[in-house]
């Protein structure tokens, strides 16, 4: 029994997991996505009445379980959480955990899919990210495309017979509690792991000589070839940095961060993946900018893939800062394919923050964001102020039309005769 607004560390979560590794089936379905909370479930299922996203049965279970919670408790609740350490490195450590045959599931059709129930299967399945700028209202329907992924991935295995245990996660919070009410301890707790998780690892760096040349970070960096063979490069750069960086190349003009990959996984013996950026002088600002102009992937030193970049630029003393970078068309800073090759690569990389010029004092400059000034919400005040002033200045025009009576009847003297010229 854990007290209210505990965290669950890795090893505490290990003692959790046992039962799924000591049951007579083994099989195992991992359902990661970028960001989730129980605030999720309770808002969205309560808030949008019959549109409620969640319906399929995992999902219903932990609905009605969390609901018979919240109603049988006198106040509200504090519930615990899982250390974002543990949830960032879930799919690692169930790997650590037994001899499971990893699968990774993208086609979302699991008929053909061959299951040996003799021995442990891990499925996993990355669900599509959820970005921070998007609305209720539009999360509501992401997760009812999330929730009909998980039921028809769940009831497929149901019908064939096979047994399986389900885990649901993200691989750190929506939202952080800002509650006041809860004592001081628990939330020095929250804030620390806030902390913790802007920056859990140090970023990667280059260096020539003594100094820093090229500095890189992301929370999540991973890659998908042909659409099935996902490529999860985080933990290999950032946390074991069992990766090689000694053809990276640094200039005042040109930067290369160059990354290279043995065995990432198993069909691809060496992957290189290079960042290439420019600093040039623009007459337009009169001053320097820092642009990655390209990203190039290089598989088994044959396929190349090359990539051009949209966005990504930033004064050059400056770094630059990105929530999500990748080849979807939803992200604010996108990849686009520059060959036949790159088209059978997907990226994603959330939270980037590159800097390859003017380093100083080995650590980030202040960061340049790829949000724009002009958020969708500054414009629809823009716009609403527009149409309010408008609708003022026809007022106070049509009001300064009006004209008065400038000769008035005397009801002692002769009636007023008006020509009708006037």
């Amino acid at each position: 029994a854990f007290h209210e607004g505990h965290i669950v560390s890795a090893q505490e979560l290990s003692v959790l997991l046992q039962p799924v590794f000591t049951q007579n089936s083994r099989n195992l379905i991992l359902f990661l996505q970028d960001t989730l909370s129980i605030d999720d479930f309770t808002y969205l299922s309560e808030s949008y009445g019959n549109r409620n996203p969640f319906q399929n049965q995992v999902n219903k279970l932990f609905i009605n379980l969390l609901q018979e919670i919240l109603q049988s408790s006198p106040s509200s609740l504090v519930l615990p959480t899982v250390d974002c350490e543990a949830t960032r490195y879930l799919l690692s450590f169930l790997q650590e955990s037994g001899d499971w045959k990893l699968t990774h599931i993208t086609n979302l059709d699991v008929s053909q899919l061959e299951v040996n129930t003799s021995k442990p299967n891990l499925l996993m399945v990355q669900l599509r990210p959820l970005l921070s700028q998007l609305t209720e209202f539009v999360k509501l329907y992401m997760f009812l495309f999330i929730d009909k992924i998980i039921g028809r991935l769940t009831m497929d295995l149901q019908e064939r017979g096979i047994n399986f245990s389900v885990i649901y996660t993200a691989v750190r919070p929506s939202r952080i509690s800002r509650r006041t009410d809860v004592m001081g301890e628990l939330r020095r707790q929250l804030m620390a792991t806030e902390e913790e998780d802007s920056l859990s690892y140090p970023p990667l760096n280059v260096t020539t000589g003594n100094d820093i040349c090229i500095l890189f970070y992301a929370s999540n960096f991973s890659l998908k070839a042909n659409s099935s063979v996902f490529i999860d490069l985080t933990n290999a750069t950032f946390v074991t940095q069992n990766v090689d960086i000694s053809s990276s190349e640094c200039s005042d003009i040109n930067t290369t961060l160059s990354l290279k990959y043995t065995k990432p996984v198993n069909g691809i013996s060496s992957l290189e993946i290079r960042f290439l950026m420019t600093n040039k002088f623009y007459e337009g600002s009169a001053r320097n900018w820092s642009t990655l102009d390209s990203v190039e992937i290089v598989q088994d030193g044959e396929k190349f893939a090359k990539f051009n970049v949209s966005v990504i630029s930033a004064p050059a003393e400056y770094s630059f800062h990105c929530q999500l970078v990748g080849t979807s068309n939803l992200y604010p800073a996108r990849l686009i394919p520059s060959n036949n090759e790159a088209k059978n690569w997907d990226v994603f990389i959330s939270r980037l923050q590159i800097q390859g010029f003017n380093v100083e004092n080995n650590q980030f400059s202040y960061a340049s964001d790829c949000t724009g000034f002009f958020t969708p919400g500054i414009w629809m005040g823009l716009v609403t102020s527009i149409v309010l002033l408008w609708i003022l200045a026809y007022g106070i025009h049509m009001i300064m039309q009006l004209t008065t009576n400038n000769r008035f009847d005397d009801p002692k003297g002769p009636g007023l005769s008006v020509p009708q010229t006037e």
